[in-house]
């Protein structure tokens, strides 16, 4: 019968039918009579036995005759094609499910600690860097500035250089105030699935919508814009001058870490859950780069370099290449490569005065727990990672990452481990 079916269309057919009305007849056996059941179940027995036969006009009569006797007994099912619909969607579900499940994942970064090997969203202006822990005021009141010129340089594109900018991941926001008045309220976007549909913003009591608002990471337009609420604006002023640009989408292979334990180096996305730390959310997932195993002696030297039991981690490293491959001689800088900081180059440097108060200064030895992990992001100057919170268990360990689907830069691919 196997050859008969690569063989024969009219075969092929006839088991299509049987299949069909087979499934049917299983589907309603407690809803049918004795009689329905008998007659329908002939009908198929005869079908079958024609197809071991193989005579093709014998198959169309008998798939003929089976039709006309599920049409006679089977019960009817209202709105037909909408449960074929549902019952394909209802499996390409189950699939996509057991995909990211077992295999890989989908995942989205929305902050800019592993910058610049994976970036999260930034935007221009970005109000969030000023620094409001500076004691220099005049410092802070130059960041400002610097937002602000950023803001007002950015030349808006149109047409085809608006597309591949979106393609490069790059959106752009214009609002204009719509009457006079202070800014009332900006609303959270509403969503579907992953996609932003849309975000209002209210002003002097009118409501303009940004349709598809960009995805704002952890921030939300209000803290990115720097905007006001005390400001009074004019109808036709300017609100809102922005260009955003779209964190990587990657895939998470979960598959790997079934058949062994991660690598140190590797770059891992993990559960905040059970994470001791009054900062760390418990209901998210965090990526960074693998840096210290279980019950190992950690230490961040005053050159920027992890100590691991004594063992100093440099470019010759795997997997920390780029991450070790800094000037020694130029200071560590945001979203640049530039090692591992402790507190006191966090001092040095007037960087955030607790970025790592695990880590206080070069003698400092933090002792790894048993079954625990420690990670650190490759943005060493702004990376909420295992300098502040310490270690997390192992179970946590999602999978690591595997590729950058979006968007289309030179970071799409398996290059950024």
């Amino acid at each position: 019968m196997n050859l008969r079916w690569f063989i024969s269309k009219a075969v092929r057919e006839a088991c299509t039918v049987k299949k069909h009305y087979g499934r049917l007849l299983k589907a309603q056996h407690d809803l049918l009579s004795a009689p329905a059941i008998a007659a329908v179940q002939g009908k198929l027995d005869e079908l079958d036995a024609a197809i071991a036969e193989g005579h093709s006009g014998k198959l169309r009569l008998k798939a003929e005759e089976l039709q006309f006797a599920a049409e006679k007994w089977i019960k009817p099912y209202p709105h037909v094609a909408w449960r074929e619909n549902v019952e394909v969607l209802l499996v390409a579900l189950a699939v996509a499910m057991a995909i990211r499940t077992f295999f890989v994942q989908p995942f989205k970064i929305p902050t800019g600690s592993m910058q610049p090997t994976l970036f999260g969203v930034t935007s221009v202006p970005d109000f969030t860097k000023i620094n409001y822990w500076q004691e220099d005021k005049l410092k802070e009141r130059s960041e400002l500035f610097d937002q602000i010129k950023e803001r007002d340089a950015i030349q808006i594109p149109t047409g085809w250089a608006r597309v591949k900018a979106w393609l490069h991941g790059d959106s752009y926001i214009q609002v204009f105030a719509p009457a006079d008045g202070v800014i009332d309220s900006v609303s959270p976007p509403t969503k579907f699935l992953i996609f932003n549909i849309k975000q209002s913003i209210t002003i002097g009591g009118v409501e303009q919508t940004i349709w598809f608002p960009p995805d704002f990471g952890e921030q939300t337009l209000m803290r990115r814009a720097g905007l006001d609420p005390n400001k009074v604006y004019h109808r036709g002023d300017e609100v809102v001058r922005m260009k955003v640009s779209a964190g990587d989408h990657l895939f998470v292979d979960r598959l790997s870490f079934n058949f062994r334990k991660p690598e140190r180096g590797e770059i891992v996305v993990f559960a905040t859950q059970g994470i001791d730390n009054p900062q760390m959310p418990q209901d998210q997932f965090y990526i960074k780069r693998l840096v210290a195993m279980p019950n190992e002696k950690v230490q961040i030297g005053d050159d920027r370099h992890l100590i691991i039991d004594g063992e100093r981690l440099d470019a010759g490293t795997p997997h920390f290449e780029r991450v070790y491959g800094f000037n020694p001689d130029q200071p560590p800088r945001e979203s640049q490569f530039s090692g591992h900081v402790n507190g006191t180059v966090a001092a040095k440097f007037g960087l955030y005065p607790n970025l790592a108060p695990n880590f206080p200064d070069a003698s400092t030895v933090y002792e790894n727990d048993g079954d625990h992990y420690m990670v650190m992001g490759d943005n060493t100057c702004n990376s909420f990672d295992s300098r502040a919170w310490g270690s997390f268990p192992a179970r946590n360990v999602i999978g690591k990452s595997f590729f950058v689907y979006w968007p289309l830069t030179d970071r799409f691919g398996w290059g950024n481990r």
